[in-house]
């Protein structure tokens, strides 16, 4: 299936909050499974945000760079993921929303320097051996420096940009250089500011493929663990964003048929084991 990196620039776009709102809204079919990981080398915030510290720091891809070194990345790996699927309370919850947590501190970012490649193959085995879908935050600065590796093996990346001429403005240079490294990119729109999706296409020239609504009282269940009011799953944000995931799902797939027809390579470094 589909691996896709969401990128931002300056100005704090909302890149996790729109990656949450993604994983927990994905088209899936049985048997199919959403893995968000949070690769910003900056560090991660679905720990302290969203689950608000509930399960500490045992989890996440701090603990990758010592399996690397042991050998054993492709099995650490699925034991560093955590439920969200089952957020909601259900009994019977499939289980197929998870998420690899970020680091803790932007200091634990010089230890992956190696990690970066190998996780990569392991999202193109997961993409391609197993039918799972893999969406990699990588914050304002992952798509640039060691850990830009990860944006130039996924099936598409996205900047997210609100529509602020601030934004706007940042966005520009982040959308020009992203083009020079991997290609085509495309844009996920916030729509706080007052340019329609049209205008924004126009001065960034890359197409606005979904737009999620600037939605701060919803937003903030997602990135601070405020708590969700009554038939969260139907707001705004929401239904944008899943309306918006199955976007972002067909123009991966149409770049991922247009540049590579015969299907995705996996490596021959990682094994990826279904979980």
């Amino acid at each position: 299936m589909a691996v896709i990196a969401l990128a931002g620039c300056s100005g704090a776009p909302g890149v996790t909050t729109s990656a949450l709102a993604l994983l927990l809204s994905w088209p899936l079919e049985p048997g199919r499974r959403m893995i968000l990981a949070e690769c910003d080398p900056d560090g991660g915030a679905v720990l302290h945000g969203l689950l608000q510290g509930t399960l500490g720091d045992r989890y996440g891809l701090r603990n990758l760079s010592v399996a690397a070194r042991q050998g054993d990345l492709g099995d650490a790996f699925w034991r560093q993921l955590i439920d969200l699927g089952s957020e909601d309370g259900t009994k019977d919850a499939p289980h197929d929303r998870l998420l690899l947590p970020g680091i803790t501190d932007p200091a634990q970012a010089a230890s992956l320097g190696s990690v970066w490649k190998a996780l990569g193959v392991i999202f193109r085995g997961i993409a391609a051996e197993h039918g799972h879908d893999v969406l990699i935050d990588l914050g304002r600065r992952g798509a640039f420096g060691p850990s830009g590796v990860l944006a130039e093996q996924a099936d598409a990346v996205f900047v997210v940009v609100r529509n602020t001429l601030r934004c706007l403005q940042a966005a520009e240079g982040r959308v020009r250089a992203l083009e020079e490294r991997v290609g085509d990119v495309s844009v996920l729109m916030i729509n706080e500011g007052p340019y329609p999706a049209g205008e924004v296409q126009r001065v960034l020239q890359v197409p606005v493929v979904a737009t999620l609504p600037y939605a701060p009282k919803d937003a903030k269940v997602l990135s601070d663990g405020a708590e969700q009011p009554r038939h969260f799953t139907r707001s705004p944000l929401m239904k944008a964003a899943r309306t918006g995931s199955a976007l972002v799902v067909q123009r991966a797939a149409l770049r991922r048929a247009r540049l590579d027809p015969a299907g995705a390579r996996v490596g021959d470094g990682e094994v990826t084991r279904a979980r």
